[in-house]
């Protein structure tokens, strides 16, 4: 199963990965094992994602800029409003970055 690296910049991503760089340099664990860990992360992530997110989410904002490169969309929104049934909280400024989850499956013949 193919993944995205995206959910490593999350702050529970960052924190795994700096989790696993300290005990790498202590050696605690091998190299190997601290890569298979995260790209288990990565898998979990993108499974947790697909299965358990129900939440839908309306945003309006002022678009400041945006690209598309490597078949990866990112935003940048400025005064951003996220709203959904239960909440509204508007940002000030936010990124957004976008995959085409098609990419993750098996080309076909």
């Amino acid at each position: 199963m193919a993944t995205f690296e995206l959910y490593r910049r999350s702050t529970i991503g960052t924190c795994l990965t700096e989790t696993l760089d300290e005990l790498v340099s202590s050696g605690a664990v091998s190299p190997e094992l601290a890569i298979q860990v995260l790209v288990q992360f990565d898998k979990s992530m993108t499974e947790a994602l697909e299965s358990q997110v129900k939440s839908k989410v309306n945003i309006k904002g002022h678009l400041h800029t945006y690209r598309f490169c490597d078949n990866v969309w990112t935003f940048i929104l400025t005064d951003a409003t996220f709203k959904s049934e239960e909440i509204s909280e508007t940002l000030s400024k936010v990124k957004i970055v976008a995959c085409d989850s098609k990419l993750l499956l098996p080309p076909q013949p």
